[in-house]
């Protein structure tokens, strides 16, 4: 399983990407939209919205159910990724580069609660078995 060693991760399975200007990208992982399935919607959160690390932010959806995506980090969201709306299934395509939004981050300790992809891997396999 490809798992990008740039990226932070969740233990609920969101990645974190930290832009060279100081935001930060989130999406959900690969094994989150294997889980899932062929999404069929995603609602993001609303530019200007002020999340706190760990909060109910977005929501996507598939054939097979809806999951709540949460927040990695505390932060404004400062924009979404508008092709989602349309076409959703770009998340099955590539999780990775598709992104659901981004964030002016507010709190960089945050970013210690987060697994690196080693650890990330180590979540995956204890959760197989």
């Amino acid at each position: 399983m490809n798992i990008p060693t740039h990226l932070k991760y969740t233990k609920s399975h969101e990645w974190v990407k930290l832009e060279e200007d100081g935001t930060a990208t989130i999406g959900i992982t690969h094994h989150a939209q294997e889980l899932l399935g062929d999404m069929v919607f995603v609602e993001t959160p609303k530019v200007g919205r002020q999340l706190q690390q760990g909060e109910e932010c977005a929501v996507v959806e598939s054939v097979k159910a809806a999951a709540d995506v949460y927040t990695p980090i505390t932060g404004e969201v400062i924009s979404i990724n508008p092709e989602l709306e349309a076409a959703p299934e770009k998340i099955n395509q590539d999780a990775y580069s598709a992104w659901l939004y981004k964030l002016k981050p507010s709190n960089s300790a945050d970013l210690n609660d987060l697994l690196d992809s080693t650890e990330y891997q180590k979540l995956l396999e204890s959760e197989a078995h």
